[in-house]
């Protein structure tokens, strides 16, 4: 049996408003979507002809069971998910597509995920037939006891010698218990094989160093030498850390879309070119579907300038797909 890939988060559904308000616009409207980070790279994954199981927790209803068909529609494997609770996370997104600055809103605790606790998840069992373990910073982002969950995950995924790759996912709307992001993730992120994100994600949860005013019209080779010293950082401080890649995302306007991409390792950068256009129909999910081609590169053994390319290819692409998927 070959080695899959297994995706852990928790499964959301996204709440769209067309129009920055649910109520107020008579012509406002309420569009659903399957989504979550994990999810999202699990979907790219199999659409990459990875094999790819995906854990997460979801309660037994009519509504799980048509989320899991759609997950298996795209050959992601949801043999391991677990079924407790009574809820699925949400959260609703006041913009057309994220096109604009529009505020979100989590609806996320008392989920069916939300409640996991030490001693739920079986790793041993989980983890067969698994090479690679792949999850985000927004677990850890909800609760000391997930937070926990996934340090119990990542050391017996270290025992088993299996890859671990982490996305630093920054949602400040989710870091809302007694401790900062700097408190908690270093400690996970040391078990990590590939970490990914970018810079301002990298200095906000791992101490990294971030010189002042870098935005949008930074130019790119000051954004890439910032990149490859914030990836030398952690190659210092995280000694299993083989691979670290940035994404660069900026809306110069309401459409018009800029993309590119860094990948490091401990002796090398490689940049990918810079993409743009006026055209996107959705930016959710664009980062994870980076995340999905950066893993298929690297379990393909594509050189480094491949991986990137690629990479960044596939994130650009998502931009053209609607819903986070």
């Amino acid at each position: 049996m070959c080695s899959k890939v297994l995706c852990f988060g928790e499964l959301l559904i996204r709440f769209q408003s067309e129009f920055g308000t649910i109520f107020k616009d008579k012509k406002a409207s309420l569009k659903g979507y399957p989504g979550g980070s994990e999810a999202n790279v699990a979907i790219s994954l199999a659409r990459l002809e990875v094999p790819v199981t995906y854990l997460t927790a979801i309660p037994d209803n009519p509504l799980s069971t048509e989320l899991q068909s759609i997950l298996e529609s795209h050959n992601v494997d949801t043999s391991k998910v677990l079924f407790q609770g009574d809820r699925i996370g949400s959260y609703y997104l006041f913009s057309a597509n994220g096109l604009s600055d529009g505020d979100v809103l989590y609806d996320r605790k008392y989920s069916s995920f939300n409640r996991l606790k030490n001693g739920d998840i079986q790793w041993d069992e989980v983890f067969q037939d698994v090479d690679w373990f792949h999850f985000s910073a927004l677990t850890p982002a909800i609760d000391n006891v997930l937070a926990e969950l996934c340090l119990e995950g990542l050391k017996v995924a270290r025992e088993k010698k299996i890859t671990v790759s982490v996305d630093l996912n920054y949602r400040s709307k989710l870091w809302q218990y007694d401790k900062q992001p700097i408190e908690v993730m270093p400690e996970i992120v040391d078990y990590a094989d590939v970490i990914m994100g970018n810079i301002w994600a990298s200095n906000k949860m791992l101490g990294t160093t971030l010189l002042d005013n870098l935005d949008k019209n930074t130019s790119k080779e000051l954004l890439v030498e910032s990149s490859e010293n914030s990836a030398n950082e952690i190659f210092v401080r995280y000694k299993n850390c083989k691979y670290v890649a940035n994404t660069f995302r900026f809306m110069a306007h309401s459409r018009h879309n800029r993309f590119f991409g860094t990948y490091h390792t401990r002796t090398e950068t490689k940049v990918s070119q810079t993409m743009e256009t006026e055209e996107l129909i959705d930016r959710i999910g664009s980062g994870d579907a980076f995340m999905a081609g950066l893993i298929y590169g690297i379990r393909e053994k594509l050189n480094p300038q491949e991986i990137i390319d690629l990479a960044s290819l596939s994130g650009f692409q998502k931009l053209f797909v609607e819903g986070d998927f």
